[in-house]
């Protein structure tokens, strides 16, 4: 077979299928997996699995909110929430350092995922796991192939039982097939478990952030009368958010303004944040808006602490940050020196002294800025993904 033919064939691997996807819930904010998930269900079936978690719930207001509404969700069965995109809220025990719940939640998600696939007739499964709590069922549905694309070093999370969640990863790397990754520390260190590792960066909604730039978008009435220079930042707001280099930001500038948009982490106390006058922390907010608060940003910040999670990460709003045309001011995180464009800061001071450079070369939405992350669209990106998981196929020679 002709290089061209197989490649070919490799692209056509990854449609009319039917993938069964262990992820975040459906309904939280657009992630990297949400975007992947939607494009290829333009010619496949997908089945999302919600969230079963990577920690134990703790007893306070967040985690019993959360256990209500998987509670609620489990009672509406199967939602097809798009064309071709049905979502599956399951119940399981999240205490991972039992066996025995171990055992049982095997049994349990088992069943509730072999349910749905039968109530939609689904044929030839595909298993593609964002998250290692899927490692006791990924594998033993009867699938012809399972991925397993790997987006964060899950051990390093905080608030989660590192050495237990390891222990699943490595299940569940030593299961699939192919092992996609979206950092290269990420890659060098599945593939020391699973050689059918591969390296493929998150992409970027391009047209959606792009809108920054356009004269008709609406500045949100929040943010629109704050005083400037507005440096802004969205995301969660967890532990890994570098709150000095934001406290230092907005000292720098007192005649400005430091915008946080995001939920607050439940277990992150904020009032650091709250005791600064000029920083204004506004929420969540919908993912439609986000073009809106990007047009108020003068320079948008990407500030993580340093540490084994954000050596290992690669932070989307980067690429978001840059497709809105706004001067990007981060932490010194390797991928975020890959993608380039940004102004990568070595500690608290640099921090404000590259965003008085970002100030002094020209604040706010540039389209012309916008236009050099362009080409790393999530349409591209999933291109890619559909050509290792064909190839990976033709290697097997199995799911074609």
């Amino acid at each position: 077979m002709r290089r061209s033919e197989e490649m070919d064939l490799a692209r056509r691997a990854l449609r009319g299928r039917d993938l069964v996807v262990f992820s975040n819930d459906w309904d939280g904010d657009p992630l990297s997996k949400v975007h992947i998930m939607r494009i290829l269900s333009r010619d496949n079936r997908v089945l999302w699995v919600n969230s079963i978690g990577n920690r134990a719930p703790k007893a306070n207001a967040h985690d019993a909110r959360r256990i209500w509404n998987k509670l609620a969700s489990f009672t509406e069965g199967i939602r097809e929430v798009e064309p071709n995109l049905f979502v599956l809220a399951p119940l399981a025990i999240p205490f991972y350092g039992s066996e025995a719940v171990r055992m049982a939640n095997r049994g349990l998600l088992r069943a509730q995922v072999l349910r749905a696939m039968r109530k939609l007739n689904f044929k030839r499964p595909i298993s593609w796991s964002f998250l290692p709590a899927s490692a006791p069922v990924s594998g033993r549905l009867g699938e012809e192939f399972v991925v397993y694309h790997c987006v964060d070093e899950f051990s390093a999370f905080s608030d989660t039982n590192g050495k237990h969640i390891a222990e699943m990863e490595e299940q569940l790397l030593r299961r699939a097939d192919l092992v996609i990754t979206s950092a290269d520390r990420l890659r060098d260190n599945k593939v020391k478990v699973n050689p059918s590792t591969v390296l493929v960066r998150h992409g970027v909604d391009f047209n959606h952030f792009v809108k920054a730039c356009d004269p008709a978008t609406k500045i949100p009435d929040d943010i629109a009368n704050l005083p400037k220079p507005i440096l802004g930042f969205f995301g969660l707001v967890a532990d890994w958010v570098d709150f000095e280099a934001i406290i230092a930001a907005a000292k720098a500038h007192p005649e400005g303004s430091v915008v946080v948009i995001g939920k607050v982490a439940p277990d992150v106390d904020a009032s650091a944040l709250k005791a600064v006058p000029n920083i204004h922390l506004l929420g969540r907010k919908p993912y439609a808006d986000l073009p809106g608060y990007c047009k108020a940003f003068d320079v948008a910040l990407m500030p993580f602490r340093v540490n084994e999670l954000t050596l290992n990460a690669n932070p989307l709003k980067v690429r978001e940050y840059l497709a809105a045309g706004v001067p990007v001011v981060s932490s010194d995180i390797p991928e975020v020196r890959k993608v380039g464009l940004c102004k990568v800061a070595q500690d608290t001071e640099d921090f404000v002294r590259k965003i008085d450079e970002c100030l002094a070369e020209g604040a706010g939405p540039s389209r012309e800025r916008a236009e050099f992350i362009r080409h790393e669209s999530w349409d591209a990106k999933v291109e890619e993904i559909r050509a290792f998981v064909g190839k990976a196929m033709i290697k097997s020679g199995r799911g074609l």
